[in-house]
């Protein structure tokens, strides 16, 4: 009878840790996400200097500002004006290829241009050095 007892304990205390580190992952996804809608509003009027300067430091230490501007502006110029983004998912990580463990919330969105009727947007959030979310990548496909 004890060890079902203890058995028991032992499961309800795992099931609160993982129901804990759920509600953990929710308000870092929601963050995230605020975080990625802020810095695509940038991206859509064509602040693409301003965006790179509210990128994560991940972000900045990997491309200089003026190839990010190019090389933003290159990419979105010939997809027109943004007619609509839908959310599509967005799934917490501490582990991304190619880049230093930290947590990340990698977000996809279905997304139409006015030149391009069917995209796809990766925004890649990372919990900064001073524990703010900001954009660490970005991707159209």
């Amino acid at each position: 009878m004890k060890n079902i007892l203890r058995i028991g304990l032992i499961f309800f205390f795992l099931v609160g840790l993982t129901a804990r580190a759920a509600d953990g992952d929710a308000a870092d996804k929601a963050k995230a996400q605020d975080a990625a809608k802020a810095w695509l509003v940038l991206v859509d009027a064509g602040k693409y200097g301003q965006s790179w300067n509210e990128a994560a430091l991940l972000f900045r230490s990997a491309v200089m500002k003026a190839e990010w501007e190019r090389a933003a502006k290159a990419a979105r110029a010939p997809l027109g004006a943004l007619k609509v983004r839908t959310f599509k998912s967005a799934n917490f990580t501490r582990s991304l290829p190619g880049a230093p463990d930290g947590e990340y919330v990698v977000i996809q969105f279905d997304t139409q241009f006015a030149n391009k009727a069917s995209a796809v947007e990766t925004v890649t959030p990372m919990r900064d050095q001073d524990g703010s979310w900001r954009v660490s990548g970005y991707y159209i496909r």
